[in-house]
């Protein structure tokens, strides 16, 4: 890595998340979230929020509403169980994205789908070029191949073969990483990232990486991300 490269990114630690525990949730939020308020920490660009979600077995998100926010949910361990005022019953699990384009206005509910297991899984907001467009559900399993140390793109509002669209110009990608597996992130003259380790540890710009830690890189950067220990992580790119 250059140092030009390397005074593009900026770390951030996962212990330094916001937090809400009710029980029956356990939470980590990268940005401002419910009563986690943080005037200088509202987003980044158009990621406005990723949650770090563990919930009970038996337990979850009852039915409410959301409007104009692309939101992606990614599990990570588990099962959860969706319902949405578009009449869609679905069961998401970990290698599967879910998509919903909430647009002007769609209401839904999230459960922990197992009775004896927690559930763990990411829930993405990232704001919408248009506002009180169509609500729009989508849901899609990736292959595992697909990810093995490489990127993998999930969802994107670039139009990228096989990923889920979002109205927004932006893409979520996601890679697992075996130990000592080096991968390369570049971001174009006007794009911005957000890394998040999903789990694992890694090892960029010299810093050791934890499960929960992220970085930001600005515009027209090449990263070199190696795993330590068999790692995921996620990649969020920014127009």
């Amino acid at each position: 890595m250059t140092e030009a490269t390397a005074e593009k990114i900026t770390h951030r630690r996962g212990a330094d998340r916001g937090t809400t525990q009710l029980g029956w949730l356990n939470s980590r939020h990268a940005f401002s979230f419910g009563q986690y308020y943080d005037p200088d920490n509202m987003g980044y660009w158009s990621l406005r929020v990723i949650n770090d979600d563990v919930i009970s077995p038996g337990t979850g998100f009852g039915e409410h509403g959301h409007d104009n926010m692309e939101i992606l949910t990614w599990v990570v361990d588990g099962a959860l169980r969706h319902g949405d005022s578009l009449g869609h019953t679905q069961r998401l699990e970990p290698g599967e994205l879910q998509a919903m384009s909430a647009g002007s206005g769609i209401r839904h509910s999230e459960y922990n789908d197992s009775k004896t297991d927690p559930a763990r899984f990411l829930q993405v907001w990232i704001e919408p070029k248009h506002r009180n467009a169509e609500p729009r559900y989508d849901q899609k399993h990736f292959d595992a191949e697909g990810r093995h140390n490489r990127w993998q793109t999930l969802a994107s509002g670039r139009g990228a073969a096989g990923a889920l669209p979002i109205d927004q110009d932006a893409e979520m990608r996601v890679a697992d990483l075996d130990a000592g597996v080096p991968l390369v992130l570049s971001t174009e003259e006007a794009g911005h990232g957000y890394v998040q380790v999903v789990t694992g540890t890694v090892r960029v710009d010299g810093r050791t990486l934890r499960e929960g830690d992220a970085f930001t890189v600005k515009a027209d950067a090449n990263v070199t991300i190696e795993a330590v220990e068999p790692s995921q992580v996620i990649w969020f790119d920014l127009g």
